[in-house]
């Protein structure tokens, strides 16, 4: 028999369709988690909101520095931008929180974030300040001036005012983006809503209903927060200079 021939009469194995089943959700494992989850969303809130004060504070000082070309201070504030802007959140995060004890200074999770939070961010509000500064005409600072403003007068009621209507789509933009940059200070413990997501995939493996929830969570929080400032910034820009 040639070899042709026993092939043919050799059984062949039965074909098995392989099916596909639809993922489902364990529903009642997500309505579990939820107490956490909001507990986690009161301090991405928290942090997101307390590193936006912090970092707005420090972006009227630093422009107020560079606006009236302080000696050696506006050149602190150049290098501290460019320091802060060309270095990952998460470096600067892990410097403060794990470098700096063995510097003698012990520094929790929470005031870590907020510190590396408030560096990160209070760069990037100083330049959008500063480009906002000098967007206000020339000839508004000249008549402050001939009518007897000191310098931190024309600053608190000329300059100001108007660069931070100027300012208001990119300072509305970046407090966003530290809303949304919370997510990493999940790297050091403290409970967002990343680190409570994380948590209950290494204790359950619910792996697809615990990213639901954090993409449901991050849609719900960050885009009604879009566009809530969205709207506020047109109204005060159309309050500013009409409709």
């Amino acid at each position: 028999m040639t070899t042709s021939s026993r092939a043919s009469l050799a059984p062949t194995a039965p074909i098995i369709e392989k099916k596909s089943y639809p993922m489902t959700l364990d529903y009642p494992f997500i309505i579990s988690t939820l107490p956490a989850f909001i507990k986690a969303i009161g301090v991405t809130l928290q942090v997101g909101l307390i590193a936006i004060c912090t970092s707005l504070l420090v972006a009227l000082i630093n422009t107020a520095i560079v606006m009236f070309r302080t000696p050696v201070l506006h050149r602190l504030v150049g290098l501290y931008v460019e320091l802060a802007r060309n270095t990952p959140l998460l470096i600067q995060l892990f410097f403060i929180y794990f470098a700096l004890p063995t510097l003698g200074v012990k520094v929790s999770g929470f005031a870590a974030a907020i510190i590396t939070m408030t560096f990160l961010g209070g760069a990037y509000l100083t330049e959008v300040l500063r480009a906002g500064v000098e967007a206000v005409p020339a000839a508004q600072l000249e008549s402050g001036r001939s009518i007897g403003l000191s310098d931190w007068q024309l600053l608190r009621h000329v300059i100001l005012p108007q660069a931070g209507i100027l300012s208001l789509p990119a300072l509305f933009a970046n407090f966003i983006f530290l809303l949304k940059e919370t997510t990493v200070v999940s790297a050091v413990a403290v409970p967002e809503i990343l680190y409570t997501t994380k948590s209950y995939i290494a204790l359950y493996y619910k792996t697809y209903e615990m990213l639901t929830v954090l993409t449901l969570i991050c849609v719900l929080l960050f885009l009604p927060l879009s566009l809530l400032l969205s709207r506020l910034e047109r109204r005060l820009q159309h309050g500013q200079f009409g409709s």
